[in-house]
């Protein structure tokens, strides 16, 4: 492939657009879903939590979310314009009952007042935050007292195999996604790595290491 081609997988993923952002989305949803169902897993839910999700994509995975408990509220931030489409047409339900809203941001001023949410939690953004300490201060102000922040992302000895991934990611160790968590007043309450079987771009199963770490405010 050439560099302007990778450059541009990398630019979709970072931030779909048109007909291949679509695409993007999709196929973000399903090689993605067994990352994010195991961040929703993590943040023990209970009944009438409101929870925050950064970067959902086409938010395909939303219902399963409120499968975890009963009256939640699912807020999303996005930068995408067109995930954000997606995901409202996608959770149209959700949105007409007022259980699920989503909202546009810039990546890194969280438009909610301090304390409000119960849970938080991002699957594979942490590459893209163009200021990781000024997001991390963000979320921990909008979230309430012993709350939990649960960040999931696949580990850069996997990552940096992907050929597109040197083109707008930045990308993460365990060790060095708790040294950006020191930094913060955030307290890690637990870290897990897994091994999974994806499907590359090229269609054969590789085994992809993701880790999830949650943080306690």
């Amino acid at each position: 492939m050439k560099q302007e081609e990778l450059q541009a997988i990398a630019s979709q993923l970072k931030l779909p657009t048109g007909e291949k952002g679509i695409e993007i989305g999709n196929m973000m949803n399903e090689t993605n879903i067994n990352m994010t169902r195991h961040s929703i897993q993590n943040l023990n839910i209970s009944n009438e939590y409101k929870i925050l999700e950064l970067g959902h994509g086409n938010a395909g995975h939303v219902e399963f979310l409120f499968e975890q408990a009963e009256n939640l509220k699912y807020y999303g931030l996005e930068m995408s314009e067109l995930m954000f489409q997606e995901a409202r047409q996608t959770n149209r339900n959700f949105v007409s009952q007022k259980q699920a809203f989503f909202s546009l941001y810039d990546g890194n001023k969280i438009a909610f007042e301090n304390d409000f949410f119960d849970k938080i939690f991002t699957v594979n953004t942490i590459y893209f935050w163009q200021k990781p300490e000024e997001l991390l201060a963000e979320i921990y102000r909008v979230l309430k007292p012993n709350g939990n922040f649960c960040l999931t992302f696949a580990e850069e000895d996997f990552m940096k195999q992907l050929p597109f991934t040197q083109f707008e990611f930045e990308l993460y160790s365990t060790e060095k996604a708790q040294e950006l968590i020191k930094k913060t007043p955030f307290k890690i309450v637990y870290t897990e790595t897994q091994t999974e079987k994806v499907k590359s771009k090229t269609g054969e199963l590789v085994d992809r290491a993701f880790t999830t770490i949650v943080l306690e405010k």
